[in-house]
């Protein structure tokens, strides 16, 4: 045990004289940030590019003209020119999903033959991450 010490007390020499060696090491501070501090163009360039790289993801749209519950016996018996009722009423919006998540309401129009919805509300981006932060938990 005392020959562990006394390593012990010799490693401790032995790196006081390398120290000694080496000469002093006057130890100042930092005269600039370990981080170097971004301006907010910089910011605003790298949220873009960030964004830029996933533009080109495709997602789902669909728009809801309304919905209903039916029992299976119901839904084999439908033929063509069936009537469904949905919970919707005429003239109310409809809602606009992205990937399932509620990103605006509209109306419908037609134009050149063909159906298309004009935005009436648009939910914010914020209220869109709140509601994907309540969907999550």
């Amino acid at each position: 045990m005392g020959d562990i010490l006394e390593h012990e007390q010799t490693g401790a020499s032995d790196w006081d004289g390398a120290v000694r060696e080496q000469g002093t090491v006057p130890v100042a501070a930092p005269s600039e940030p370990i981080f170097p501090q971004f301006t907010a163009n910089e910011v605003k360039a790298a949220q873009r590019t960030d964004l830029d790289m996933i533009l080109d993801i495709p997602v789902q749209l669909e728009v809801q003209l309304g919905r209903t519950r039916i029992a299976i016996k119901n839904l084999l018996q439908l033929a063509q020119g069936s009537v469904v009722e949905l919970d919707g009423v005429a003239g109310d919006p409809m809602d606009v999903m992205v990937n399932g998540c509620l990103i605006a309401q509209g109306e419908v129009v037609v134009v050149n033959d063909k159906f298309g919805i004009r935005l009436t509300d648009v939910i914010t981006p914020a209220e869109r991450i709140r509601k994907l932060n309540r969907q999550s938990r």
